[in-house]
Protein backbone atom coordinates (compact mmCIF):
# COMPACT_ATOMS: atom_id res chain seq x y z
CA UNK A 1 0.00 0.00 0.00
CA UNK A 2 1.40 3.46 -0.60
CA UNK A 3 1.83 5.87 2.17
CA UNK A 4 -0.39 8.74 2.62
CA UNK A 5 0.92 12.21 2.48
CA UNK A 6 -1.41 14.44 4.51
CA UNK A 7 -1.32 17.93 4.19
CA UNK A 8 -3.68 20.28 5.31
CA UNK A 9 -4.37 23.87 3.80
CA UNK A 10 -7.14 27.00 3.70
CA UNK A 11 -8.94 26.92 0.44
CA UNK A 12 -10.61 29.72 -1.62
CA UNK A 13 -14.20 28.31 -2.42
CA UNK A 14 -14.82 28.58 -5.97
CA UNK A 15 -18.29 29.40 -6.56
CA UNK A 16 -18.27 29.96 -10.24
CA UNK A 17 -17.73 25.65 -10.66
CA UNK A 18 -20.38 24.73 -7.52
CA UNK A 19 -23.46 24.44 -10.50
CA UNK A 20 -21.40 21.21 -12.20
CA UNK A 21 -22.16 19.32 -8.80
CA UNK A 22 -25.99 19.37 -9.25
CA UNK A 23 -28.44 16.52 -10.42
CA UNK A 24 -28.67 15.28 -13.93
CA UNK A 25 -32.00 17.75 -14.31
CA UNK A 26 -30.95 20.56 -12.52
CA UNK A 27 -27.41 20.32 -15.18
CA UNK A 28 -29.42 20.22 -18.02
CA UNK A 29 -31.09 23.53 -16.63
CA UNK A 30 -27.97 24.63 -16.36
CA UNK A 31 -26.64 23.70 -19.71
CA UNK A 32 -29.26 25.72 -21.12
CA UNK A 33 -28.79 28.48 -19.49
CA UNK A 34 -25.19 28.49 -20.61
CA UNK A 35 -25.80 28.35 -23.86
CA UNK A 36 -28.33 31.49 -24.25
CA UNK A 37 -25.94 33.47 -22.25
CA UNK A 38 -23.41 35.24 -23.77
CA UNK A 39 -19.33 34.87 -21.49
CA UNK A 40 -17.94 37.88 -20.50
CA UNK A 41 -14.12 38.27 -21.55
CA UNK A 42 -14.53 39.98 -18.17
CA UNK A 43 -15.80 37.60 -16.16
CA UNK A 44 -14.06 36.98 -13.19
CA UNK A 45 -10.24 35.79 -14.12
CA UNK A 46 -9.19 31.90 -13.99
CA UNK A 47 -6.33 29.69 -13.08
CA UNK A 48 -4.98 27.36 -15.61
CA UNK A 49 -3.42 23.90 -14.13
CA UNK A 50 -1.18 21.91 -17.04
CA UNK A 51 -0.48 18.54 -15.82
CA UNK A 52 3.03 17.35 -17.52
CA UNK A 53 5.22 14.15 -18.44
CA UNK A 54 8.00 14.48 -15.86
CA UNK A 55 10.85 15.06 -17.98
CA UNK A 56 13.49 17.17 -18.63
CA UNK A 57 12.79 19.74 -16.57
CA UNK A 58 9.19 19.53 -15.98
CA UNK A 59 8.70 17.89 -12.07
CA UNK A 60 4.54 17.94 -12.49
CA UNK A 61 1.17 20.22 -12.25
CA UNK A 62 1.64 23.87 -13.47
CA UNK A 63 -0.30 27.16 -12.57
CA UNK A 64 -1.01 29.46 -14.96
CA UNK A 65 -3.30 32.92 -15.07
CA UNK A 66 -5.63 33.12 -18.09
CA UNK A 67 -6.41 36.35 -19.58
CA UNK A 68 -9.33 35.70 -21.55
CA UNK A 69 -9.44 39.37 -23.14
CA UNK A 70 -5.88 38.57 -24.68
CA UNK A 71 -5.90 34.85 -25.27
CA UNK A 72 -2.82 34.48 -23.26
CA UNK A 73 -1.42 32.54 -20.36
CA UNK A 74 1.43 33.52 -17.97
CA UNK A 75 2.86 31.45 -15.42
CA UNK A 76 2.81 31.63 -12.12
CA UNK A 77 4.73 28.01 -11.37
CA UNK A 78 4.89 24.73 -9.91
CA UNK A 79 1.51 24.18 -8.39
CA UNK A 80 2.61 20.72 -6.98
CA UNK A 81 5.59 18.33 -7.80
CA UNK A 82 3.86 14.90 -8.41
CA UNK A 83 5.47 12.14 -11.15
CA UNK A 84 3.95 12.55 -14.49
CA UNK A 85 0.44 13.66 -13.81
CA UNK A 86 -0.19 13.18 -16.96
CA UNK A 87 -4.27 13.65 -16.40
CA UNK A 88 -6.10 15.75 -14.17
CA UNK A 89 -9.68 16.15 -13.05
CA UNK A 90 -11.56 18.55 -10.56
CA UNK A 91 -13.91 17.73 -7.67
CA UNK A 92 -17.61 18.93 -8.62
CA UNK A 93 -17.33 21.48 -6.23
CA UNK A 94 -13.16 23.04 -7.04
CA UNK A 95 -11.99 22.28 -3.72
CA UNK A 96 -10.02 19.19 -4.52
CA UNK A 97 -7.76 18.10 -7.71
CA UNK A 98 -7.11 14.84 -8.50
CA UNK A 99 -3.94 13.50 -10.54
CA UNK A 100 -3.22 10.54 -12.26
CA UNK A 101 0.38 9.25 -12.09
CA UNK A 102 1.43 7.53 -15.10
CA UNK A 103 4.38 5.17 -14.09
CA UNK A 104 5.09 1.94 -13.50
CA UNK A 105 6.53 2.61 -10.01
CA UNK A 106 4.81 4.74 -7.53
CA UNK A 107 6.24 5.35 -3.95
CA UNK A 108 8.01 2.26 -4.18
CA UNK A 109 5.09 0.35 -5.29
CA UNK A 110 4.79 -1.36 -8.85
CA UNK A 111 2.31 0.56 -10.51
CA UNK A 112 0.69 4.21 -10.72
CA UNK A 113 -1.10 5.91 -8.74
CA UNK A 114 -3.62 8.70 -8.35
CA UNK A 115 -2.97 11.69 -5.95
CA UNK A 116 -5.30 13.97 -4.49
CA UNK A 117 -5.00 17.88 -3.53
CA UNK A 118 -6.39 20.74 -2.00
CA UNK A 119 -6.76 23.08 -5.06
CA UNK A 120 -6.01 27.04 -4.12
CA UNK A 121 -6.69 28.09 -7.57
CA UNK A 122 -6.33 32.05 -6.43
CA UNK A 123 -2.43 31.30 -5.50
CA UNK A 124 -2.32 28.48 -8.52
CA UNK A 125 -1.21 26.41 -5.74
CA UNK A 126 -1.82 22.36 -4.90
CA UNK A 127 -1.50 20.84 -1.51
CA UNK A 128 -0.94 17.08 -1.53
CA UNK A 129 -3.71 15.35 0.72
CA UNK A 130 -2.74 12.09 -0.26
CA UNK A 131 -1.34 9.01 -3.16
CA UNK A 132 -2.76 5.57 -3.52
CA UNK A 133 -2.09 3.01 -5.94
CA UNK A 134 -3.60 2.82 -8.87
CA UNK A 135 -3.89 -0.81 -8.64
CA UNK A 136 -2.00 -1.02 -12.28
CA UNK A 137 0.89 0.62 -14.48
CA UNK A 138 0.60 3.33 -17.10
CA UNK A 139 -1.99 5.19 -15.11
CA UNK A 140 -3.35 7.36 -17.86
CA UNK A 141 -6.82 9.06 -17.22
CA UNK A 142 -8.87 9.78 -13.54
CA UNK A 143 -12.34 11.35 -13.09
CA UNK A 144 -14.37 12.31 -10.51
CA UNK A 145 -18.49 11.30 -9.94
CA UNK A 146 -20.79 13.63 -9.84
CA UNK A 147 -21.50 13.87 -5.87
CA UNK A 148 -17.34 14.04 -5.55
CA UNK A 149 -17.42 11.12 -3.36
CA UNK A 150 -15.91 8.47 -5.80
CA UNK A 151 -12.94 8.74 -8.19
CA UNK A 152 -11.82 6.56 -10.75
CA UNK A 153 -8.54 5.89 -12.80
CA UNK A 154 -7.66 3.94 -16.16
CA UNK A 155 -4.70 2.35 -16.62
CA UNK A 156 -3.44 1.56 -19.87
CA UNK A 157 0.11 -0.17 -19.83
CA UNK A 158 -1.40 -2.08 -16.64
CA UNK A 159 -5.04 -3.17 -18.79
CA UNK A 160 -6.74 -2.34 -15.78
CA UNK A 161 -9.17 0.08 -14.10
CA UNK A 162 -9.64 1.11 -10.40
CA UNK A 163 -12.21 2.98 -7.87
CA UNK A 164 -11.65 4.86 -4.56
CA UNK A 165 -14.16 6.58 -2.51
CA UNK A 166 -13.35 10.38 -1.32
CA UNK A 167 -12.48 10.70 2.22
CA UNK A 168 -13.74 13.79 4.43
CA UNK A 169 -10.50 15.56 3.90
CA UNK A 170 -10.53 15.26 -0.18
CA UNK A 171 -8.20 12.34 0.32
CA UNK A 172 -8.59 8.86 -1.34
CA UNK A 173 -9.30 5.24 0.45
CA UNK A 174 -7.08 2.18 -1.36
CA UNK A 175 -9.02 0.70 -4.41
CA UNK A 176 -12.96 -0.39 -3.87
CA UNK A 177 -12.72 -2.12 -6.82
CA UNK A 178 -10.58 -2.74 -9.64
CA UNK A 179 -11.00 -5.55 -12.65
CA UNK A 180 -8.43 -6.61 -14.59
CA UNK A 181 -9.12 -7.17 -18.49
CA UNK A 182 -7.78 -9.51 -20.96
CA UNK A 183 -7.40 -10.38 -23.94
CA UNK A 184 -6.10 -8.72 -27.37
CA UNK A 185 -7.47 -6.79 -30.78
CA UNK A 186 -6.03 -7.37 -34.38
CA UNK A 187 -3.31 -4.59 -34.11
CA UNK A 188 0.03 -4.29 -32.87
CA UNK A 189 -0.98 -1.66 -30.71
CA UNK A 190 -3.76 -4.06 -29.43
CA UNK A 191 -1.39 -6.81 -27.78
CA UNK A 192 -2.96 -6.70 -24.77
CA UNK A 193 -5.96 -4.65 -22.92
CA UNK A 194 -5.24 -0.63 -22.78
CA UNK A 195 -7.70 0.98 -20.45
CA UNK A 196 -7.81 4.42 -21.54
CA UNK A 197 -10.93 6.27 -20.54
CA UNK A 198 -12.99 6.19 -17.47
CA UNK A 199 -16.09 8.70 -17.65
CA UNK A 200 -19.01 8.98 -15.38
CA UNK A 201 -22.96 8.89 -16.88
CA UNK A 202 -24.79 12.17 -16.76
CA UNK A 203 -27.34 10.34 -14.12
CA UNK A 204 -24.27 9.27 -12.11
CA UNK A 205 -25.20 5.97 -12.22
CA UNK A 206 -23.08 3.96 -14.50
CA UNK A 207 -19.16 4.08 -14.99
CA UNK A 208 -17.57 3.70 -18.77
CA UNK A 209 -14.30 2.33 -19.41
CA UNK A 210 -12.38 2.67 -22.91
CA UNK A 211 -10.45 0.00 -23.62
CA UNK A 212 -8.36 0.61 -26.60
CA UNK A 213 -6.86 -3.04 -26.71
CA UNK A 214 -9.84 -4.84 -26.66
CA UNK A 215 -12.03 -2.55 -28.98
CA UNK A 216 -15.10 -1.83 -26.22
CA UNK A 217 -16.14 0.45 -23.79
CA UNK A 218 -16.94 -1.74 -20.45
CA UNK A 219 -20.16 -0.60 -18.39
CA UNK A 220 -20.32 -0.99 -14.53
CA UNK A 221 -23.00 -0.15 -12.39
CA UNK A 222 -22.11 2.84 -9.93
CA UNK A 223 -22.94 2.87 -6.20
CA UNK A 224 -21.65 6.81 -5.67
CA UNK A 225 -21.62 6.43 -1.56
CA UNK A 226 -19.23 3.78 -1.64
CA UNK A 227 -17.65 4.08 -4.73
CA UNK A 228 -18.04 0.32 -5.50
CA UNK A 229 -18.81 -0.71 -9.35
CA UNK A 230 -20.85 -3.91 -10.25
CA UNK A 231 -20.65 -5.60 -14.15
CA UNK A 232 -23.56 -4.28 -16.08
CA UNK A 233 -25.59 -6.44 -18.37
CA UNK A 234 -25.11 -5.64 -21.56
CA UNK A 235 -21.44 -5.87 -19.67
CA UNK A 236 -19.89 -2.97 -23.40
CA UNK A 237 -20.54 -1.35 -26.63
CA UNK A 238 -17.96 -2.85 -29.57
CA UNK A 239 -16.45 -0.44 -31.77
CA UNK A 240 -15.12 -2.23 -35.33
CA UNK A 241 -12.24 -4.19 -35.13
CA UNK A 242 -8.79 -2.39 -34.89
CA UNK A 243 -10.93 1.05 -34.33
CA UNK A 244 -8.97 1.54 -30.47
CA UNK A 245 -11.61 3.17 -28.32
CA UNK A 246 -9.77 5.93 -26.43
CA UNK A 247 -11.42 9.33 -25.39
CA UNK A 248 -15.16 9.94 -24.69
CA UNK A 249 -17.59 12.87 -23.96
CA UNK A 250 -21.26 13.39 -23.52
CA UNK A 251 -23.44 15.79 -25.32
CA UNK A 252 -24.69 18.48 -22.76
CA UNK A 253 -28.47 16.49 -23.29
CA UNK A 254 -26.90 13.59 -21.86
CA UNK A 255 -28.70 11.46 -24.77
CA UNK A 256 -25.49 11.39 -26.71
CA UNK A 257 -21.82 10.57 -26.41
CA UNK A 258 -18.85 10.93 -29.06
CA UNK A 259 -15.81 8.42 -28.85
CA UNK A 260 -12.68 8.94 -30.45
CA UNK A 261 -11.66 5.87 -32.36
CA UNK A 262 -7.82 6.60 -31.93
CA UNK A 263 -5.99 3.51 -34.29
CA UNK A 264 -8.77 4.62 -36.50
CA UNK A 265 -8.66 8.20 -36.13
CA UNK A 266 -12.50 8.37 -36.00
CA UNK A 267 -15.33 9.83 -34.10
CA UNK A 268 -18.07 7.27 -33.17
CA UNK A 269 -21.50 9.09 -32.50
CA UNK A 270 -23.67 7.45 -30.02
CA UNK A 271 -27.09 6.92 -28.42
CA UNK A 272 -26.84 6.44 -24.62
CA UNK A 273 -29.96 4.68 -22.95
CA UNK A 274 -29.85 5.50 -19.29
CA UNK A 275 -32.63 3.18 -18.78
CA UNK A 276 -30.79 -0.23 -20.31
CA UNK A 277 -27.61 1.33 -19.46
CA UNK A 278 -26.24 0.47 -23.09
CA UNK A 279 -24.62 2.44 -25.68
CA UNK A 280 -25.71 2.21 -29.59
CA UNK A 281 -23.48 3.61 -32.72
CA UNK A 282 -25.33 6.08 -35.07
CA UNK A 283 -22.42 7.33 -36.83
CA UNK A 284 -18.93 6.94 -37.57
CA UNK A 285 -16.96 10.17 -39.35
CA UNK A 286 -12.99 10.41 -40.06
CA UNK A 287 -10.80 12.78 -38.52
CA UNK A 288 -8.58 12.40 -41.52
CA UNK A 289 -8.94 14.19 -44.49
CA UNK A 290 -9.35 12.47 -47.48
CA UNK A 291 -5.89 11.66 -49.82
CA UNK A 292 -4.04 12.09 -46.72
CA UNK A 293 -0.65 10.09 -47.06
CA UNK A 294 1.46 11.27 -44.19
CA UNK A 295 1.84 9.21 -40.70
CA UNK A 296 -0.33 6.70 -39.75
CA UNK A 297 -2.86 8.58 -37.91
CA UNK A 298 -4.14 8.50 -33.85
CA UNK A 299 -7.49 10.38 -32.75
CA UNK A 300 -6.69 11.74 -29.39
CA UNK A 301 -9.13 14.02 -27.97
CA UNK A 302 -13.05 15.53 -28.00
CA UNK A 303 -14.86 18.40 -26.76
CA UNK A 304 -18.11 20.01 -26.53
CA UNK A 305 -19.08 23.67 -26.34
CA UNK A 306 -21.39 24.27 -23.50
CA UNK A 307 -24.12 24.84 -25.77
CA UNK A 308 -23.61 21.34 -27.71
CA UNK A 309 -23.95 23.14 -30.89
CA UNK A 310 -20.14 21.98 -31.88
CA UNK A 311 -18.00 19.44 -31.32
CA UNK A 312 -13.78 19.23 -31.52
CA UNK A 313 -11.63 16.39 -32.19
CA UNK A 314 -7.69 15.93 -33.36
CA UNK A 315 -5.56 13.57 -34.11
CA UNK A 316 -2.04 13.68 -32.51
CA UNK A 317 0.04 12.54 -35.75
CA UNK A 318 -1.22 14.66 -38.56
CA UNK A 319 -1.14 17.58 -35.74
CA UNK A 320 -4.60 19.27 -36.62
CA UNK A 321 -7.88 19.95 -35.00
CA UNK A 322 -11.17 19.43 -36.70
CA UNK A 323 -14.60 20.72 -36.09
CA UNK A 324 -17.71 19.49 -36.59
CA UNK A 325 -21.57 20.64 -36.04
CA UNK A 326 -24.14 18.97 -33.88
CA UNK A 327 -27.19 18.46 -35.59
CA UNK A 328 -29.55 19.36 -32.22
CA UNK A 329 -32.55 16.46 -33.45
CA UNK A 330 -30.12 12.82 -34.09
CA UNK A 331 -27.18 14.21 -32.59
CA UNK A 332 -25.00 13.24 -35.64
CA UNK A 333 -21.51 15.16 -36.45
CA UNK A 334 -21.42 17.66 -40.14
CA UNK A 335 -17.70 18.31 -40.27
CA UNK A 336 -17.31 21.99 -40.54
CA UNK A 337 -13.27 22.68 -41.36
CA UNK A 338 -9.76 21.77 -39.98
CA UNK A 339 -7.28 24.03 -38.34
CA UNK A 340 -3.83 23.36 -38.68
CA UNK A 341 -3.03 25.44 -36.10
CA UNK A 342 0.76 25.51 -35.68
CA UNK A 343 1.42 22.94 -32.67
CA UNK A 344 2.69 19.15 -32.70
CA UNK A 345 1.18 15.95 -31.37
CA UNK A 346 -1.99 17.62 -29.83
CA UNK A 347 -2.18 15.86 -26.41
CA UNK A 348 -5.72 17.46 -24.72
CA UNK A 349 -6.96 20.64 -25.23
CA UNK A 350 -10.01 22.53 -23.99
CA UNK A 351 -12.23 25.51 -24.28
CA UNK A 352 -12.01 28.61 -21.75
CA UNK A 353 -14.71 29.47 -19.82
CA UNK A 354 -15.34 32.22 -22.50
CA UNK A 355 -15.20 30.12 -25.06
CA UNK A 356 -13.79 32.33 -27.40
CA UNK A 357 -10.46 30.07 -27.49
CA UNK A 358 -9.04 26.46 -27.77
CA UNK A 359 -6.33 25.92 -25.57
CA UNK A 360 -4.38 22.65 -26.56
CA UNK A 361 -1.29 21.04 -24.74
CA UNK A 362 1.28 20.24 -27.42
CA UNK A 363 3.59 17.15 -26.28
CA UNK A 364 6.22 17.41 -28.73
CA UNK A 365 6.76 21.24 -29.60
CA UNK A 366 5.99 21.12 -25.99
CA UNK A 367 3.89 24.15 -25.86
CA UNK A 368 0.52 25.43 -25.21
CA UNK A 369 -1.05 26.98 -27.88
CA UNK A 370 -4.23 29.35 -27.86
CA UNK A 371 -6.45 29.32 -31.04
CA UNK A 372 -9.30 31.44 -31.02
CA UNK A 373 -12.91 30.20 -31.57
CA UNK A 374 -16.16 31.89 -33.32
CA UNK A 375 -18.39 31.20 -30.98
CA UNK A 376 -21.28 31.84 -34.06
CA UNK A 377 -20.00 29.77 -36.63
CA UNK A 378 -17.65 26.83 -34.67
CA UNK A 379 -14.71 27.68 -36.31
CA UNK A 380 -11.24 27.54 -35.34
CA UNK A 381 -8.51 29.75 -36.17
CA UNK A 382 -5.40 28.44 -38.62
CA UNK A 383 -3.16 29.57 -35.89
CA UNK A 384 -2.45 30.12 -32.64
CA UNK A 385 -0.45 31.99 -29.59
CA UNK A 386 2.16 29.95 -28.52
CA UNK A 387 3.71 29.38 -24.66
CA UNK A 388 6.39 27.28 -23.58
CA UNK A 389 6.17 24.11 -21.25
CA UNK A 390 7.65 21.31 -21.62
CA UNK A 391 5.77 18.11 -22.05
CA UNK A 392 1.89 19.50 -21.43
CA UNK A 393 -0.47 16.41 -21.02
CA UNK A 394 -3.71 18.00 -19.67
CA UNK A 395 -5.09 21.44 -19.54
CA UNK A 396 -8.14 21.90 -16.45
CA UNK A 397 -9.70 25.43 -15.80
CA UNK A 398 -10.26 26.52 -12.18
Amino acid sequence: MVDDVRMTSKVDRRKVLQGLAVAPLAARAWWAEAASADVSLTASPATLFVGTQSKESSKGIYAYKWNAEKGEITLIGLAAETPSPTFLALSPDAKFMYAANEVDSFHGVKGGGVSSFVVDAKAGKLTAINAVSAKGTGTCHVAVDRTGQAVFCANYSGGSAASFHVKADGGLTDAVSDFQYSGHGPRAEQEMAHAHRVTVTPDNRYLLVNDLGLDCIHIYTLDAATAKLTAHDPPEWKSEPGAGPRALRFHPNGKWAYCVLELSSEVAALRWDPQAGSLTTMQTVSLIPEGYTGKKPHGSEIVIDRAGRFAYACDRFDDVLVSFKVDPATGKLTKLGSSKYGGKTPRHFALDPTERWMLVANQDSDTISVVRRDTKTGLLGETGKEFPIVKPQCLVFV
